[in-house]
């Protein structure tokens, strides 16, 4: 190992308020951690990111020779002094929405934290920052986790590690994280360090929205007639005095019975399910076991396990109650849904017992169905388009219309990005693009408070 490599680079201070730092931002992205550590006297010394339009950007914006892919990097030659090593490395392996190979990750983005470890390796930064998805912790019944701890101990640091989310420090995002931070064993004491601890802020949605930004996208007509069809629902509920249930409602059960408690569908015999009512009360026909399924929701075809989990078992249920309580005003609006997607046949209102409006609630359109939550914060911006957050009373400039998605500049103040710029004339992010990264990126806001704590010790 060369001998500068077991020097640890000082920590100056520039004056008392301040204290200047080198850093290197390993899977920079948009550079979350470079705007994090920069605004409290980080100097960026190195940067790597995989995606070469994301280089551009980075470079753009920060004037940095922003490198490729890490794996090509040589740490001893190609990686100057740090103080601190920071990376938000790859989670898809560790993503519940993924398929959770972690380590053993079909497209080695696993090893990625192998990479990391050869650096810290060569370099022995004082300060490690390093962020990841809440569920690394519990992937692979901990053994992931455990690997990490074992790794960094055995390179001679003390880490602390905390799932955080913005909101729970008032800014309006609903995006837990794992944090990772860590500091050598022999540069000084490390039980003293405290995360930032959560605190009881309400957020408001409307500190990061721009009435009046005319870069909008608007709401299909589909997707209005959809909404006004579910208030529709939620205001045959309220006038007849009942509350809107807390649990998902799934319009694709009301006039079932087919048999689900005892024996899957996808376990039972054909003569079991034909003349039975499936999917929107539909009767159930087919030459084949195959084709019967085909006549039920498609969360009923499944056909991994012989029994459905008991969640799903309750959610069956309790829809079903739900149809039996109000048949008679159920059975002509199922009508109006019948050719919905089986996604928006799913409705989950998270707001609790308030005014049953959808106008001035966040809509998400998700894979698991149509989420309405009350305008506190935003769900965490995820990288498909279609769930991008809807603000449903916000009036268009110019026209009669009202509701639209949010925009790019409300999603990059959601990450504390606004004064990133995505492009010039010559090269720009398209805007799907920029959604797709900025759901990557790491929270500034959060990532300033923890650096702030960790480089004050």
């Amino acid at each position: 190992m060369p001998a500068r490599n077991k020097k640890s680079v000082s920590v100056k201070s520039a004056d008392s308020a301040k204290k200047t730092f080198k850093f290197i931002d390993l899977f920079a992205g948009l550079g979350g951690f470079h705007l994090a550590l920069n605004s409290i006297g980080g100097e960026c010394v190195f940067a790597s990111e995989l995606k070469e339009d994301l280089r551009k950007i980075y470079k753009h914006n920060f004037n940095v020779d922003i490198q490729g892919d890490i794996t090509k990097i040589n740490p001893e030659t190609d990686i100057p002094p740090h103080n601190v090593l920071c990376g938000g490395f790859p989670c898809q392996p560790f993503s519940q929405a993924g398929k959770r190979q972690g380590f053993s990750d079909e497209k080695n983005r696993g090893t990625m934290f192998d990479y990391i470890c050869k650096i810290i390796e060569v370099h022995k930064p004082e300060y490690l920052f390093l962020e990841n998805v809440s569920n690394l912790k519990g992937h692979d019944k901990g053994n992931t986790w455990k690997v990490i701890q074992e790794r960094l101990d055995s390179l001679e640091y003390n880490i602390h590690a905390e799932i955080l989310s913005p909101h729970q420090f008032g800014y309006p995002q609903h995006r837990k994280r794992i944090y990772i931070v860590g500091r050598r064993k022999d540069l000084g004491d490390f039980s003293k360090f405290k995360f930032p601890e959560p605190q009881n802020i309400i957020c408001d949605i409307h500190q990061i929205i721009d009435e009046y930004d005319e870069d909008v996208s608007f709401l299909r007509a589909d997707t209005k007639i959809q909404l006004e069809v579910w208030q529709e629902f939620l205001d045959n509920l309220s006038s007849r005095g009942s509350k809107i249930p807390g649990f998902p409602i799934w319009a694709m059960e009301f006039g079932a019975n087919y048999n689900f408690k005892t024996l899957a569908p996808a376990f039972q015999r054909r003569a079991d399910l034909v003349g039975k009512n499936g999917k929107l009360g539909e009767t159930i026909l087919g030459n084949s076991l195959a084709e019967c399924l085909e006549c039920l929701p498609n969360y009923a075809q499944a056909s991994k396990d012989k029994t459905f989990p008991l969640w799903k078992l309750r959610y069956i249920d309790q829809n079903r109650e739900l149809y039996a309580n109000n048949k008679d005003w159920l059975d002509p609006w199922i009508e109006r849904v019948r050719f919905f997607d089986n996604s928006h046949l799913k409705l989950e209102w998270n707001c609790g017992n308030v005014n049953p409006s959808i106008s001035d609630k966040i809509v998400q359109f998700r894979a698991s169905g149509i989420r309405i939550k009350a305008a506190t914060f935003s769900p965490a911006l995820n990288l498909v388009g279609t769930q991008i957050p809807i603000f449903p009373w916000i009036s268009i400039p110019g026209t009669n219309e009202t509701g639209r998605y949010m925009t790019v500049k409300e999603a990059a103040k959601l990450q504390g990005m606004e004064s990133l710029s995505f492009g010039k004339d010559d090269f720009k992010l398209s805007k799907t693009r920029i959604y797709e990264a900025l759901g990557n990126a790491v929270n500034v806001q959060l990532v300033k408070m923890i650096a702030t704590r960790l480089i004050e010790l």
